[in-house]
């Protein structure tokens, strides 16, 4: 009897927790709360199943409770003998005709909506001029990091995807080692990234990013690829597309030299000792360097993908990635140029310099 109660209790409290943890969605990462045209017609088709899976629950519930109701020993006694129906045409048509009618209702928005959303044909359009008329970025996922090419544009940045909003941006999405996901929950569902072919499809952007809490969409990598798979973070930053022109105008600039003492500094240090694996230039060919490109590192939301933006979570990073990103391929121990591990000047020169890579204003 007291483990009976006891698991009601149970059940009673999980359900309770179901209903109010179901309303605890965040903007910039919650699939209920859909940022763009591809989110809201896949989140469509998430309430039209829900509508008919409840319609078929609260049928067969009350079916169910009518016939004990209806049916039960106390009311008709023990020699009573139910209605045999076993050969019934009628019965035997509607409970065919039923789920073939409920199946119909999800398979043809289904079916559309998956033809709509892999139709890419219009990436390759062009204006009168030979212009590209849609924006089409190339994403490649690494260990353990993205990195976004715009070609048109001869622009290449990593982590942090900027795009314009109110418009079609086309994606070619391939991987540099294993399998990944690209996931961007808010504004569209996930698509495998694969080493050994190009997937395409396209998503659309109705939110500037700003009006959100942290400024940012969050993406994730929706395949498990390796000890970090979970920290495979990536930030969606959406303007207008003025705001998207002329950040695109300052990435296809040269980057200025540091301005101040400590950053110049870190400058040379960062010239010594990584320039070999990172870029600076948001003009930088993509696939030339080893580590994500630089360029934009002051503008970040996250160091690594996750980590608070500070200098402080800089420099540990510097001084230990394995640590917080364990199997990415920044070595351990990062060493200056002297082959000696870098002293707290050089760190703090460094995480100066980093932290002055800016093209927004």
């Amino acid at each position: 009897m007291m483990k009976g109660l006891t698991n009601w209790r149970l059940f009673a409290l999980l359900t309770a927790l179901l209903v109010f943890l179901s309303g605890c969605g965040r903007e910039e990462i919650s699939t209920l709360i859909p940022a763009g045209k591809v989110a809201q017609d896949q989140f469509n088709l998430l309430i039209l199943s829900t509508i008919v899976m409840t319609f078929v629950i609260i049928v067969v519930s009350v079916i169910f409770v009518l016939a004990i109701v209806k049916f039960r020993r106390s009311k008709l006694g023990d020699d009573m003998i139910p209605e045999q129906v076993e050969g019934s045409a009628k019965l035997e048509f509607i409970w065919t005709a039923v789920p073939i009618v409920l199946l119909l209702i999800l398979a043809v928005p289904t079916v559309y909506s998956t033809f709509d959303l892999a139709d890419v044909t219009a990436m390759d359009a062009e204006t009168e001029e030979g212009e590209k008329e849609n924006l089409t970025v190339n994403v490649t996922a690494k260990l353990y990091w993205w990195e976004f090419e715009y070609p048109e544009q001869g622009v290449v940045t990593a982590q942090e995807l900027v795009v314009p909003t109110d418009e079609r941006v086309y994606f070619n999405l391939i991987s540099a080692d294993i399998k990944h996901s690209f996931w961007i929950p808010s504004v569209g569902g996930k698509l495998d990234v694969n080493p050994e072919n190009v997937n395409k499809f396209y998503l659309e952007f109705d939110q500037e990013s700003s009006e959100l809490e942290d400024g940012v969409f969050y993406g994730k990598c929706a395949e498990l690829c390796g000890p970090s798979h979970a920290l495979m973070d990536f930030k969606v930053k959406s303007v207008d597309r003025e705001e998207f022109d002329q950040w695109i105008a300052a990435m296809q600039e040269e980057p200025e030299p540091a301005a101040e003492a400590l950053a110049q500094e870190g400058e040379e240090t960062f010239a010594n000792s990584c320039i070999g694996c990172h870029a600076v230039s948001g003009t930088e060919p993509a696939g030339v360097k080893q580590g994500p490109s630089l360029a934009t590192f002051g503008d970040r939301n996250r160091v690594a993908g996750f980590l608070e933006h500070n200098e402080e979570n800089l420099k540990n990073w510097i001084e230990n990635p394995q640590e917080y990103k364990p199997g990415n391929l920044m070595p351990d121990g990062k060493t200056n140029n002297g082959g000696e591990p870098f002293s707290e000047q050089e760190l703090d020169a460094l995480a100066a310099y980093l932290m002055s890579l800016s093209v927004e204003e």
